[in-house]
């Protein structure tokens, strides 16, 4: 008698083409988290204000008008133009004649008042005159080393 012998021929799974996937998926992924982080962190020190009128609460339908106060003045934007500590009282100043146009255009405008950590006596000399004058104000705190951007929208954007 002859004994036949039937070996299963067993089958092997190659997983290489599947850890190269995987390895090409990882590399991918490594490296849109390394873009989007330094987009990041490259942006951390730059702020972007656009001024738009707002469409719901107090100042519904108004325009804002926008002051930065700084350790040694205010800045008014977005015309740059700076006014040192020592001209505030000065009547004919740029500051002083925002805040004229502003009372005068009260139900239509408003003042924000981009604020750093070193202007906060600025600061309250500001919001003093603002609010003795009766003129809606808000404020917007930023850190001392920011950039600040600011944008107008045109009249027909929102």
């Amino acid at each position: 008698m002859h004994r036949r012998s039937f070996r299963k021929k067993s089958l092997e799974i190659e997983l290489f083409p599947f850890l190269s996937i995987l390895a090409c998926t990882i590399g991918t992924l490594i490296l849109l988290i390394i873009v989007l982080t330094t987009q990041l962190l490259k942006n951390e020190r730059e702020i972007t204000i656009i001024a738009k009128q707002e469409t719901s609460g107090e100042n519904q339908g108004k325009i804002p008008k926008y002051v930065e106060c700084r350790e040694d003045g205010v800045l008014l934007h977005p015309s740059q133009e700076f006014v040192p500590t020592s001209q505030l009282d000065n009547y004919r100043s740029p500051f002083n004649q925002l805040i004229r146009e502003v009372q005068r255009n009260k139900d239509k405008q408003y003042l924000i008042v981009v604020l750093r950590p070193q202007g906060i006596d600025v600061f309250q000399e500001v919001r003093d005159r603002v609010e003795k004058q009766g003129i809606d104000i808000g404020y917007e705190p930023i850190d001392q080393d920011w950039e600040l951007k600011i944008e107008e929208l045109q009249s027909n954007e929102k």
